[in-house]
């Protein structure tokens, strides 16, 4: 897991006009909680949300040093993102809920998926599906991973890899149906039935 670091300065003032102050310096209002800490109101640089946010595939997935800014002390803690609030015209972020998270205890996180290889059934003129992008996994906050990397150039048309079929890193857990497909490759008559049934039920909701 890549090494990511933020600073952030505690602030009393709250509200929407101190919010609007720390925008306009291109900073963000946040806030850091957790099991074992009260409530921290929070600024943080916009620039450094910024680039954590663009380092990885999921923001729930990312864990990093928070170097902490209290009373001219400095305080390192373990955190990772627990809401993120976005402009939805600006696509910048408004508001940050931090998470503090204790290394002795196992956090439960949705973990990116990403297949990698070529299918042999794709030189066959098969259609490769993802069907899902991430999974729930259990694992102390030291063993978490940025995303899992999962090998689908064996698959021929009709073969699918499921959750049970992956070796999991060391100390990570899957929390998902093991039964449940992650990817398939299909024959492309399957692909464009299914299309068809698709349009038709379109069709059909549009007439009622």
């Amino acid at each position: 897991m890549k090494e990511r670091t933020i600073e952030a300065w505690v602030r009393t003032e709250k509200g929407k006009g101190a919010s609007r102050r720390l925008r306009r310096e291109n900073k963000v209002p946040a806030i850091l909680y957790g099991p074992h800490i009260e409530p921290l109101m929070l600024t943080v640089k916009r620039s450094d949300i910024e680039k954590i946010m663009k380092s990885a595939e999921r923001e729930s997935s990312i864990l990093f040093d928070m170097i902490l800014h209290s009373n001219g002390d400095k305080v390192n803690k373990k955190v990772m993102f627990k809401e993120i609030q976005i402009d939805p015209i600006k696509d910048i972020p408004l508001h940050v809920d931090f998470y503090e998270v204790a290394m002795d205890k196992e956090i439960t996180v949705e973990l990116p998926i990403r297949l990698v290889g070529t299918p042999i059934g794709t030189e066959k003129g098969g259609i490769l599906e993802h069907l899902i992008r991430e999974i729930t996994v259990s694992c102390l906050p030291d063993k978490l991973i940025d995303l899992l990397e999962v090998d689908v150039s064996k698959l021929d048309i009709g073969d699918a890899i499921h959750i049970k079929d992956i070796s999991f890193p060391e100390g990570i857990k899957p929390e998902d149906d093991p039964d449940t497909a992650i990817a398939v490759v299909v024959a492309p008559e399957a692909e464009e039935e299914e299309k068809e049934e698709v349009s038709e039920e379109e069709s059909t909701a549009q007439e009622a």
